[in-house]
């Protein structure tokens, strides 16, 4: 089945949300998405210049995950409950795995102790441009907790962890 690139629904400047809810195209919660739409992104190409396998299989495995932020970024509140039985919400287990692929990391070189000037080489830091669109991806995640509009503090611990790693790939990157 081919599916159409265009649909011209968006051309009054409102999107649909998942479910169908239609909303401004400068909604808060498109902005979280989109950002993290971004951040997909701007992995993929960090992904393609990095020197070490695993952190293209680390990264890769991120952008799957973000896709699984967004969707549950793209359900309404009133919509939430409906999500979670058609989707798997993001998960608290999510970010501990994070944290052990950090732990795994970290065990195999010595992290630098002072503040981080990117730019050691071109994998290390497309890898941190990648680390402040998460950042902000994050900021725009913890505005939308704070109106209530995302309950699941999985998604924030996600974040927030996955900007860890992405520093620490970096510096990965530079060894």
């Amino acid at each position: 089945m081919y599916l159409k690139t265009f649909n011209k629904k968006g051309d009054t400047g409102e999107t649909s949300l998942l479910f169908g809810k239609r909303v401004p195209k400068c909604d808060p919660r498109c902005e979280a998405y989109g950002t993290i739409d971004e951040a997909i992104s701007v992995l993929g190409v960090a992904r393609n210049l990095a020197r070490q396998a695993r952190t293209r299989e680390l990264i890769r495995k991120t952008q799957e995950e973000l896709f699984r932020v967004n969707a549950e970024l793209a359900a309404a509140s009133e919509d939430y409950q409906r999500f979670s039985a058609r989707f798997e919400p993001v998960t608290a287990a999510m970010a501990d795995e994070l944290e052990k692929a950090i732990t795994g990391l970290e065990s195999g070189m010595e992290m630098p102790r002072v503040f981080v000037i990117p730019g050691t080489n071109l994998a290390s830091a497309s890898v941190d441009v990648a680390r402040t669109v998460v950042r902000r991806a994050e900021r725009r995640v913890v505005e939308l907790h704070q109106a209530g509009l995302v309950k699941n503090e999985a998604v924030l611990q996600y974040l927030n962890r996955l900007a860890d790693l992405l520093f620490t790939l970096a510096r990965y990157e530079e060894t």
